[in-house]
């Protein structure tokens, strides 16, 4: 598989690095609002949207505090025209805010305004304070919302907080994109020279970027219990990085794209080191081994995969009654967990109550049930470990640095006879070792007491292999048989039981009925393997077909073939990501009907998609009493590149025109 192009950028920036990019200033006050400013003809922006960021700005720095240390602080001034009601979603803010025991983030100085232009006048209408909520999302995270008053098509609405915050981890990322074309989007950050920060940037969207140096004093008040305290007075030289982004285009959502979020430009930080002068530099940001180590301590991750957990003891012997040898063992309780627990939901990797109390209850999120089940192999001295993983939606991970906000899903690896086994008992419909297509993502992470080893789930291991065959033949004037049988792709086979628990097999098959034509019957259907999850699905039935005409044409593919193209657009922005690869076989035996004759049949074809990353053929025979088809679609990546778009798509378009070539046959005389 080839290398992601728009895997993040890695660079260390010290204040010895001095370059100009030349820019143009940006004039905004917020507040000032003038009839003008609603007319956004000069500039040149896809009018097809539905609102359009007039600026988005904003500004993080370093204050001292009265807690004997610094504090950041991120400003941001957004202002944003709403051209229709699409764009009205624009007017509601969400301001996430972080917290841990006594260090938190908080939000002042809030201002929001909606300003609408009537008869020349411009009338603002004011964000009520009584409209600001704040929603506590876990732990350690809430959102500040609101949303603007008043909001119409044609309006402009503009708001500007401050974000105070203890984490100077936390330093504040900075998107230049988004859903709605950014005419002007700019981040000034200003870092004295005793902090050092990685920075981590990703997007292909060019960005101007200037850097400047200066001094600074900080002012830091350290106040003890007792009442006294002390004061401090820091120099600094600042690094003053700004970054603008100008005319950038909404990103817009592509078929076969894991997420945006992997290509929008955007800027994060991470502290690296402090680097106060006459002491010795020191490393924040660790290594991954440090990383796991700290994970396996904590009492919301891996503290009690390391224990006894004696209240395991009688349900683990009832449950392992009989078994014998670690792989039937942990296949049991895998099945355990998987059918008797009920997952309600994923919302990070971290616990959200403790192991005990989960197994009680026996429901929780995703990260609860993986790790619970991690703990129950564990008890049974079978090797497992956590697997940190980010989904397809969640977006890539960094495989350089342990930037833990880069993931968003655990699962088990259990090691048994040197074979690593991969399970998520969150979902009742999987079956051993299978994971959900989300999340092959590339890059993980399995964790042991002291180190976080690299493993990766790459689309391109996952093949969907469906092999379907169609037997036709007439024994009657007037009628066609024929005799149906599928065998499912693991994933498709996945959608199959989904379907059939919801509304039953009755409507499972009245689906495919109403796929054919009227003229179409179907009798002796069935479904077999729906309870034996390792297995794919197989679907069979019987169908007859009314067939009176002097000239027939029927399509050989018999409804199993590409009907459209899954790629439509012209042109392609972002990279193909399919879930996985496939082979898909289609076998077709007519037994040409005694009362007719072969007027005309398609022709064979063979097509090779590149190299070696796919091909299609359509192999046609027609014999004295016989027509045999063999069709088989083969692709063998499952990420390409923009530019090989073009490629990709005239690939499919040629499989969708050969599949709908038809036979002709003619009523013999």
């Amino acid at each position: 598989m080839k290398s992601r192009s728009l895997i993040p950028i890695i660079v260390l920036l010290f204040l010895s690095q001095n370059y100009l990019i030349a820019q143009d200033k940006l004039n905004i006050k917020y507040g000032k609002i003038t009839p003008a400013d609603f007319d956004l003809s000069k500039y040149s922006f896809d009018t097809s949207v539905s609102a359009v960021v007039i600026a988005d700005i904003g500004t993080s720095g370093f204050v001292g505090n009265t807690k004997g240390w610094f504090s950041l602080e991120f400003r941001r001034h957004t202002r944003i025209k709403i051209l229709n009601k699409n764009g009205m979603d624009a007017a509601n803010v969400e301001i996430p805010l972080y917290f841990s025991g006594q260090q938190e983030e908080k939000v002042s100085g809030l201002k929001a305004s909606t300003y609408t232009l009537e008869n020349g006048k411009v009338i603002e209408a004011e964000l009520d304070k009584k409209s600001v909520f704040k929603d506590k999302y876990d732990k350690n995270y809430m959102k500040v919302k609101f949303t603007l008053p008043g909001v119409k098509e044609g309006c402009i609405i503009e708001y500007s907080y401050l974000v105070t915050s203890d984490f100077l981890r936390n330093l504040q990322p900075w998107a230049f994109q988004g859903g709605y074309p950014v005419l002007w989007s700019q981040y000034e950050v200003a870092i004295p020279d005793f902090f050092a920060y990685v920075f981590l940037s990703q997007g292909t969207f060019p960005l101007e970027h200037t850097l400047e140096s200066s001094r600074e004093t900080y002012n830091i008040l350290d106040q003890s219990s007792a009442g006294s305290s002390d004061r401090y007075t820091i120099p600094a030289v600042l690094a003053r990085h700004k970054w603008v982004a100008k005319n950038a285009p909404a990103l817009k959502t592509e078929s076969f794209t894991s997420t945006i979020r992997n290509h929008i430009s955007r800027i994060e930080f991470q502290l690296s080191q402090y680097r106060f002068p006459n002491t010795l530099v020191q490393d924040i940001m660790g290594n991954w081994s440090k990383m796991a180590t700290d994970l396996m301590k904590y009492e919301d991750f891996g503290q009690d995969l390391n224990k006894n957990n004696n209240w395991l003891d009688d349900e683990m012997k009832e449950i392992t009654q009989g078994v014998n040898g670690q792989l039937e063992k942990t296949k049991k309780i895998y099945a355990y967990i998987r059918d008797r627990f009920t997952c309600t939901g994923n919302q990070s990797f971290w616990l959200s109550a403790s192991l005990k109390t989960i197994d009680k209850n026996k429901n929780g999120y995703t990260a609860d049930i993986n790790l619970l089940l991690t703990a129950m192999l564990k008890h049974e001295k079978i090797e497992a470990y956590p697997v940190l993983l980010s989904t397809r939606d969640h977006g890539y991970t960094n495989e350089l640095y342990p930037l833990l906000n880069r993931f968003n899903y655990v699962i088990c690896a259990a090691k048994i006879d040197n074979k690593i086994y991969y399970l998520d008992a969150s979902d009742p419909s999987l079956g051993f070792n299978h994971l959900p297509d989300e999340c092959y993502n590339g890059h993980a992470r399995m964790i042991t007491n002291d180190n976080a080893f690299s493993v990766y789930f790459n689309p391109d291991s996952l093949i969907e292999k469906k092999l379907t065959t169609v037997f036709l033949h007439s024994d009657k004037p007037g009628e066609w048989q024929g005799h149906f049988t599928s065998s499912m792709g693991y994933y498709e086979s996945l959608g199959i039981r989904s379907r059939i628990k919801e509304k039953g097999e009755d409507a499972f098959f009245k689906t495919i009925q109403t796929s054919y034509t009227s003229d179409y019957e179907l009798t002796e259907k069935k479904v077999d393997k729906l309870k034996e999850l390792d297995a794919p699905v197989k679907v069979e039935y019987d169908f007859t077909m009314k067939q009176e005409d002097d000239m027939a044409y029927f399509n050989p593919m018999m409804g199993e073939g590409y009907k459209e193209n899954f790629f439509k657009a012209a042109e392609r922005s972002y990279p193909v990501e399919m879930p996985y690869v496939f082979d898909e076989t289609y076998i077709f035996t007519f037994e040409i009907p005694a009362d007719y004759s072969v007027e005309e049949i398609p022709k064979s074809a063979k097509v090779s998609f590149g190299e070696s990353d796919g091909f299609f053929e359509y192999l046609i025979d027609k014999s004295e009493n016989t027509i045999r088809l063999r069709s088989r679609v083969k692709l063998n990546r499952a990420t390409f590149a923009p530019e090989e778009y073009n490629d990709l798509r005239e690939f499919f378009s040629y499989v969708v025109k050969k599949h709908a070539e038809p036979i002709v046959l003619k009523k013999k005389q």
